[in-house]
């Protein structure tokens, strides 16, 4: 009987075995989580042909690329949260909706200002999507093998959305205009507010007490420079500026950490970061990240700049190890039933040693297939190591806080990836420029000098300026900097996931076989079931 209006309390239940709606609605949350993925990485090759249409600054060029991800990272924990309250696939719609209405704009954005604002917008719909999904898995799968099953498949997905993001912007601008890698989302989100409604059910909402704005405000003032500060110092060194805005990040995350633990209606329920197995899974994820995204920049780097390809070609051949370890995820699941998720987490971090290690003996003149051997190796782990992940947090988190839960393993993947760019791109940078400097010719112009000591790109742009017996010579010594540079980073990113492994081991080792953790006790005075 409902005595609450349109609410009513839940009774504890052994957890059921999904049907084939279920799946079906999984097909359709893979809609948003494909295009949200994509869009981190589907502005590769259209900058240049956006810069020759809206001729924006380069403080703009740089905005229209990284404007979306900044947003994304600052709102993850404000949305998840939200959708929590007012249910996911309310929130997932809307963001749809959103999410194809600024892709609109921007396709058609008429100058620099209106593209950025319109990436804006992306990114706050692209918050509201990526919690929704894995959330809604939360509650679409109670029973935890199959959970683990859909979440393998959420891995998966993501991570061919990145890969694919690339080539799927080459071949569009290879056939029309730079406003076609926005419009590819249309299809998708039309699909999705059409199926939504009928295949999604809603989800149960917290209750009690209003949202906490100004912690959401606190959220979005601790993420956004500190993603900000991390990503410039990787880009241009250190800087007065990127410094302090880590400086900022921090303080106001200090403060937003004191407010959950005081606040009766936090953003964030420090009971669940407490739970059995979250904040050590949280960390894993955290340093997987750091490895697989600071070495990526390296690794397109290598393909196009040392081997020549062109940034299509290299995009092309980046995606076949995501095509080899495609199998990884499902592997992954069926393999932490035997063994234990504190096993395949570190045998993840296991795999990740070795593609490191391998790729730290690939030199300018290696063959291809040593790297791509190496990126498949590496590439493999970390699919296993996010997909267990993935599950411990969400078997961790009460139905009604899974997309908060959700946000917060975002988060974590968005500050490792930056943090892996900064460190690993600083080690890098440091040996590539030791080493150019003792390789230079005498009587260089200084301009030509110190764009070569600075970079490999820079060093391609100089070579004009050059003689072309001495441009042979610096460009050989450039790319053999640049290689010693991927190998010290890429010992340094073995040596981390190393650590990773041992973490894993001993921190995930109460974790059982087969379930993700044990089922959490649902506080069934704080959840709304809709009727």
């Amino acid at each position: 009987m409902n005595t609450t209006g349109n609410t009513q309390l839940l009774p504890q239940q052994a957890p059921s075995a999904a049907g084939r709606r279920a799946w079906l609605a999984l097909t359709v949350l893979m809609l948003p989580l494909l295009l949200v993925s994509m869009d981190v990485s589907v502005l590769y090759f259209a900058v240049p042909f956006i810069s020759k249409d809206l001729h924006p600054s380069s403080t703009q060029q740089l905005w229209i690329f990284d404007i979306y991800g900044f947003v994304l990272a600052g709102l993850l924990l404000t949305m998840g949260a939200l959708g929590d309250r007012i249910g996911r696939r309310r929130l997932l719609l809307g963001g749809a909706l959103a999410f194809g209405a600024a892709s609109t704009l921007a396709a058609y954005a008429g100058s620099a200002g209106t593209l950025i604002a319109a990436r804006a917008v992306l990114g706050i719909a692209g918050a509201t999507l990526m919690p929704s999904t894995l959330g809604m898995i939360r509650n679409l799968f109670p029973d935890p093998k199959q959970r683990g099953r859909a979440i393998a498949i959420w891995t998966a997905v993501t991570s061919a959305g990145i890969a694919v993001g690339p080539v799927l912007s080459g071949i569009l601008l290879e056939h029309f205009w730079w406003g076609s890698v926005f419009l590819v989302n249309l299809p998708a989100m039309v699909l999705l507010l059409v199926l939504g409604p009928v295949l999604l059910p809603e989800t149960p909402r917290l209750r009690g007490g209003r949202f906490d704005v100004l912690s959401s405000v606190l959220s979005l003032a601790a993420v956004l420079p500190l993603v900000y500060g991390i990503k410039e110092l990787a880009r241009t060194g250190f800087q007065t500026l990127p410094t302090a805005a880590i400086l900022v990040g921090l303080l106001f995350g200090a403060v937003f950490v004191r407010r959950q633990r005081t606040h009766p209606h936090a953003l964030i329920d420090l009971a669940l970061v407490r739970s059995r197995g979250f904040s050590s899974s949280i960390v894993m994820n955290v340093l997987g990240m750091f490895g697989v995204v600071g070495m990526a920049i390296f690794v397109t780097q290598y393909l196009q700049l040392v081997l020549g390809m062109s940034t299509l070609t290299a995009a092309l051949w980046s995606v076949l190890p995501s095509i080899v370890v495609g199998g990884t995820a499902p592997a992954a699941a069926a393999l932490s039933g035997r063994l234990g998720k504190a096993r395949v987490i570190a045998g993840g971090f296991g795999l990740m040693t070795v593609g490191f290690a391998v790729l730290a003996t690939v030199g300018a003149h290696s063959p291809l297939w040593l790297v791509l051997v190496a990126a498949a190796v590496y590439a493999s782990g970390a699919i296993a190591l996010m997909t267990q992940v993935s599950e411990v947090v969400m078997a961790a988190a009460p139905a009604e806080r899974a997309s908060t839960a959700s946000a917060l393993l975002e988060s974590g993947t968005e500050l490792g990836g930056a943090l892996g760019m900064a460190i690993l791109g600083s080690i890098g940078t440091a040996v590539y420029r030791a080493d150019i400097g003792h390789h230079l010719p005498a009587g260089l112009p200084a301009g030509a000098a110190a764009r070569i000591r600075d970079s490999l790109g820079g060093t391609e742009v100089s070579l004009a300026q050059l003689p072309a017996g001495t441009a042979h010579e610096v460009l050989a010594a450039a790319r053999d900097a640049f290689s010693g540079g991927m190998q010290a980073a890429a010992i340094a990113a073995a040596v981390v996931m190393a650590v990773g492994a041992v973490l894993a081991t001993v921190l995930l080792r109460h974790l059982p076989a087969g379930a993700a953790a044990a089922e959490p006790a649902v506080p069934q005075e704080r959840v709304a079931q809709p009727v």
